[in-house]
């Protein structure tokens, strides 16, 4: 891929690294320049521009383009504002420089997750409004805090709200993945989190004594059935090759803890696990599977959840979905593969989906390593560019998608 040089650089890619080095990185982002940020752009494209404060210091900003028929839901473009924290030591550039290379590739936090959807949103837009176009069907886009430790102070309190209700939206974008190969990826749907907290208690006493009935022994005993089956999931993905990492129930012991000393055998020990549930698992009957490990290691053994989802939805792909039919169409018109598959990790569109919301997660990054969370985060600007281009496609039609039935 050929780049520019930087006297010549696209205003599209230089507004996205003007946003890139908003430090909005967890723990401690700064939205208020990134706020500030979106109602200059509102500004610029002649959008309103809401801010609602979900929670204090938590503000979700809507930019909206009012459709010419009112009485047809919204399309939602969403996006997150925050990004996940650096180890700088390990970057080959300052992560909130946005530095770009002699190759045209722009490194920073955020570069993929997300704050390109961002842009390529608010850039599909400009270049429509310039164009002089107009759609039936509003179009809101939101631009949310908090998604990447949960999204517990922003979509999550944000569907609940008055404020999201008047949106009326029928349908929603949000994010993807990049993909490495030609085609696109496209998720329809999501595993569901679940944290899980296992929790021993047992004989204490000296380091030098054959102790019975030992919280450690019976904590081994869950931690092994735990393990085993993390092996069947993945013996199953590896011998399947249709399946996608999202189809199947995956989970990673991430935590233990316990102990004072090294002479001291401890009366309480536990093990955290990281539980991603396939969508198309029974709930109710792997929470007793977890009792059933529990009880089988014996007395004293329970368990707790730091974070539990019970409300996975899938989004039609098929041609029932006029919406999947719209967005499917154009990507078949731009030659676009896409493959679809339920996105093995956990977004803001799993909330948008539980009140009723379809959504699909879609990042338009083909030949792009996948480099979320990831040291030397990068996009090329050639792909960013042709993000903007396949938004710019998008947008009119979702944005008239004919009446449906609910609609009239």
């Amino acid at each position: 891929m050929t780049s520019k040089g930087p006297e010549e650089e696209h205003p599209s890619v230089t507004l996205f690294r003007q946003y890139l080095r908003i430090r909005t990185v967890q723990p401690k982002p700064d939205y208020g320049a990134a706020v500030a940020f979106l109602e200059e752009r509102a500004h610029q494209l002649g959008l309103s521009c809401q801010k609602v404060e979900v929670a204090p210091g938590y503000v979700v900003t809507v930019l909206t383009w009012p459709g010419t028929n009112p009485t047809l839901s919204s399309i939602l473009l969403n996006s997150h504002t925050d990004v996940v924290p650096v180890f700088k030591e390990y970057w080959s550039h300052d992560p909130f420089e946005a530095f770009k290379d002699s190759e045209g590739y722009i490194y920073a936090r955020g570069a993929q997750d997300m704050k390109c959807i961002s842009i390529q949103y608010l850039e599909a837009v400009r270049r429509l409004k310039v164009e002089g176009h107009q759609f039936p069907r509003t179009i809101h886009m939101t631009f949310v805090p908090d998604e990447e430790v949960g999204g517990h102070q922003g979509m999550e309190l944000f569907v609940q709200r008055p404020e999201f209700q008047v949106l009326r939206a029928g349908f929603a974008l949000d994010e993807g993945l990049a993909n490495p190969t030609d085609a696109f990826t496209v998720f329809y749907s999501e595993r569901s989190p679940w944290w899980v907290r296992i929790t021993s208690t047992g004989r204490p006493g000296h380091g030098s004594r054959f102790i019975e009935d030992t919280a450690a022994e019976k904590l081994h005993k869950v931690v092994s059935s735990i393990l085993a089956f993390r092996e069947k999931e993945w013996q199953r993905l590896q011998s399947n090759p249709h399946l996608k990492e999202g189809a199947v129930t995956s989970v990673n012991l991430t935590k233990l803890e316990g102990g004072v000393a090294y002479n001291v055998v401890p009366a309480t020990m536990s093990a955290s696990f990281d539980f991603r549930v396939a969508p198309d698992v029974d709930l109710k009957a792997f929470e007793e599977q977890l009792q059933s490990w529990c009880q089988a290691a014996g007395e004293g053994v329970t368990f707790e959840f730091g974070q539990k989802w019970t409300q996975p939805q899938v989004t039609p792909t098929d041609d029932s979905n006029p919406w999947w039919a719209a967005f499917s169409g154009v990507c078949k018109d731009l030659n676009l593969t896409l493959e679809p598959e339920i996105c093995p990790a956990a977004t803001d569109s799993r909330y948008l989906r539980a009140v009723g919301v379809p959504a699909l997660g879609f990042s338009p990054m083909n030949r792009t390593p996948v480099l979320l969370h990831d040291h030397d985060e990068r996009l090329h600007e050639a792909v960013f560019l042709r993000g903007v281009d396949i938004y710019t496609h998008l947008l009119p039609a979702l944005a008239s998608v004919p009446a449906l039935p609910s609609e009239s």
